[in-house]
């Protein structure tokens, strides 16, 4: 310690701060080596004496550990021969129906009375059975054997030894019982009107309480995700979809879970559905008209002519398959045509569908491509079918001003065409082309097509929407997705070139700067060391 005041007082004195500093890190390299040595002599010389300290603690203790063992030996020797439990209290779980061994191993038992017994009943005494139940036994000296678990054999059953002390080993039998549910009521079969609410109720039972769960069956016949948690589902507002079979599963982890099937009926009025509203036939051929019928309870249905009921002939056959009910028209006439209804009626109300059966045209269906490929005209090609040979086509078309904001139409212009002559092998379809001259380039523009035959003209179509092409370097934006991709690939390609290894003057150019940032930190350091900072 002396050494390190007469470093410091040195350092102190009143010279230059340059000199100063020189003969401060000189004195500082001398004392730090005896700094460290004095450190360490201190550490070695204190844990030594704590180690020599420890020693002779660890021998006194030793000595007197002996000293205690030697008093102890004496009353250890008097109770060596008492009788004492070799196995221990335990909890089991065990499922029902399995066969169960509770141990009892005992040390020096002598002329002790081993009893087994089960609150106040006794079961056995010494190797006496005592209980008259056929599926306790005793086995292996005076290990307990339950065979054929039911859960009434769950709680504690107690081995113990009649000495004055009375001591005993107590084991705890927890009796696992695999899930079991049932449905409420017991029928499983539930009825509700559509719009109302309606609930669902099954009763899990089982060790552990199970957790219960809801599905719904699909079409298929399999079980959908989960609905609902719980005993109790509820629904509100019915509508006939919920209809079905719902499935309640009861899971408590022992065995299989368990379900039980509910069939929930929803009734409501009928619901008619008609899968083509206008039929379009001609003279001579057939038409079939289909009502699809949704109700509950079942619904009857009957076909209607402008409001005249239909009877079954050899030309008009009705016939049901399921809930689709059909009336086919054989041999068309002319006074077939007209407008048809099928009625369904149930206890709960009535439904009424309208349909049409005529031999006017088809609507047309354009083919032509949303983008032109002309700046000044367009082809325009569509089709239509009709039994009779169409007597006139009427084309009317339009251009449209649009922007981001709006669109606003022009007027209509309005062309009649003369459908040429269709070839025997096509009775039905008729396909026209028309092409649109002195249109504006880059314009949108609507079309719409009628047509008319002996029985009179059709619907208007829908519109269809067209663009002129802009100019001739114009291309559609399908083309122009392919160009571009194209042209991204070249580029990613051009991107790729340039990562690649370093060129050797840019790795030079480096480490030049790296060695410049160094020496800088040096000559920082070495003024922050002399304190010119």
């Amino acid at each position: 310690m002396k050494i390190i005041s007469r470093g410091i007082r040195w350092g102190a004195g009143k010279e230059d701060d340059s000199a100063a500093c020189g003969r401060r890190h000189t004195a500082l390299k001398m004392n730090c080596p005896i700094l460290i040595v004095i450190s360490l002599g201190w550490l070695l010389h204190s844990h030594g004496g704590a180690a020599e300290a420890a020693i002779s603690n660890r021998g006194s203790n030793s000595r007197s550990m002996s000293n205690v063992q030697q008093s102890a030996a004496a009353p250890s020797s008097l109770t060596a021969s008492l009788p004492r439990f070799l196995s221990r209290g335990h909890t089991y779980r065990a499922v029902v129906g399995d066969t169960l061994v509770l141990p009892c191993q005992v040390e020096n038992l002598g002329n002790f009375v081993l009893l087994w017994r089960r609150g106040t009943n006794v079961l056995t005494a010494s190797n006496i059975m005592v209980t008259r139940d056929e599926r306790v036994r005793l086995i292996d000296g005076y290990n307990l054997e339950i065979s054929d678990l039911e859960p009434q054999d769950a709680g504690d059953y107690v081995c113990q030894i009649s000495d004055k002390i009375n001591r005993d080993q107590v084991h705890t039998v927890e009796i696992l019982v695999p899930p079991s549910v049932r449905a409420i009521p017991t029928s499983g079969q539930l009825q509700a009107r559509k719009g109302g609410p309606i609930t669902l109720e099954c009763k899990g039972s089982g060790n552990p309480v199970p957790t219960i769960y809801w599905t719904k069956k699909s079409g298929a016949n399999k079980s959908t995700a989960r609905i609902g948690d719980g005993p109790i589902l509820t629904l509100e507002k019915l509508e006939r979809q919920q209809a079905g079979v719902y499935q309640c599963t009861a899971d408590n982890g022992v065995g299989d879970p368990v379900t039980v099937d509910m069939r929930l009926d929803v009734l409501y009025p009928p619901d008619i559905q008609v899968e083509k509203s206008w039929i379009h036939s001609g003279e001579g051929f057939e038409a079939k008209l289909v009502c699809i019928v949704y109700a509950d309870p079942v619904a009857t249905v009957s076909w209607y002519q402008n409001s005249f009921p239909i009877q079954t002939t050899d030309r008009r056959i009705m016939n049901t398959r399921g809930n689709r009910h059909t009336l086919t028209i054989r041999h068309i006439q002319q006074e077939d045509f007209g407008n048809y209804s099928c009625v369904a009626d149930n206890s709960l109300g009535r439904s009424r569908k309208y349909m049409e059966l005529s031999g006017r045209p088809g609507p047309a269906e354009f083919y032509s491509p949303k983008w032109g490929r002309s700046p000044d005209s367009y082809n325009l090609t569509w089709k239509i079918d009709s039994y009779p040979p169409l007597e006139e086509v009427r084309l009317l078309y339009r251009r449209v001003l649009m922007n981001d904001t709006f669109q606003q139409p022009g007027r209509w212009h309005d062309f009649i065409l003369t459908p040429e002559h269709r070839p025997a092998s096509e009775p039905l379809t008729h396909i026209m082309s028309y092409t649109i001259k002195n249109l504006y380039p880059g314009a949108y523009y609507e079309a719409i097509v009628q047509a008319k035959n002996r029985y009179g003209w059709n619907e208007v179509s829908d519109i269809f929407q067209f663009i002129v092409a802009s100019n001739s370097l114009d291309i559609a934006p399908e083309d122009a997705e392919v160009v571009a991709s194209s042209k991204s690939r070249s580029n990613s390609g051009a991107i790729s070139s340039l990562q690649g290894p370093l060129p050797q003057c840019l790795l030079l150019h480096m480490a030049l700067l790296l060695a410049l940032a160094l020496s800088n930190c040096q000559y920082d350091r070495r003024r922050l060391g002399l304190g010119l900072g």
